[in-house]
């Protein structure tokens, strides 16, 4: 049996070629969003907390591993990085933290019927965390993940693979 009538070793491939060799100028609209995100008025290890709470939500286990595995390089406690799925009643994140998780959950699940996913009250709690600046680059990090989002459901990229080798 070859591998490609092997149903095991086709779960080993995503379902795409890498999107950067089919379209190269993503390249410079990721890098874009990776620098525009990285300009330092958000600490890192919440942006990545908040990219690992958006993998969880969208249930792509691409993102979650990849996200993972960006927190423990960072050095995160493992507590925490396992208390990001249940963030609402952790004891081990900050206010800002808290507010940044709300915000992703916000503008990620979908609000009760006639409600707003992003309230005036969830607002202004991000708002008393973050400036001006900070804020925008907070909406601008969900913006991205969110960007990636459809690549990593529909291509399926393997997870735990690196970057290199997760496309076919």
């Amino acid at each position: 049996m070859t591998e490609t009538q092997n149903p095991a070793a086709q779960e080993l491939r995503s379902r795409m070629s890498n999107p950067m060799l089919l379209l190269p100028e993503l390249g410079a609209v990721t890098g874009a969003l990776f620098k525009v995100v990285d300009n330092g008025t958000v600490p890192a290890s919440t942006m990545s907390l908040v990219h690992l709470r958006a993998g969880q939500i969208v249930g792509n286990t691409y993102l979650t591993i990849m996200h993972t595995g960006n927190l423990r390089r960072a050095g995160e406690s493992e507590e925490r990085i396992t208390a990001v799925s249940s963030w609402q009643d952790a004891l081990c994140f900050t206010p800002a933290e808290r507010a940044a998780l709300a915000l992703v959950e916000a503008v990620l699940t979908a609000p009760p019927a006639g409600a707003e996913r992003v309230s005036d009250e969830l607002f202004a709690e991000v708002a008393e965390h973050f400036d001006e600046k900070a804020l925008a680059t907070l909406v601008v990090a969900i913006g991205q993940v969110n960007f990636f989002i459809p690549l990593a459901l529909v291509g399926k990229p393997l997870p735990g693979t690196s970057a290199s080798k997760q496309w076919t």
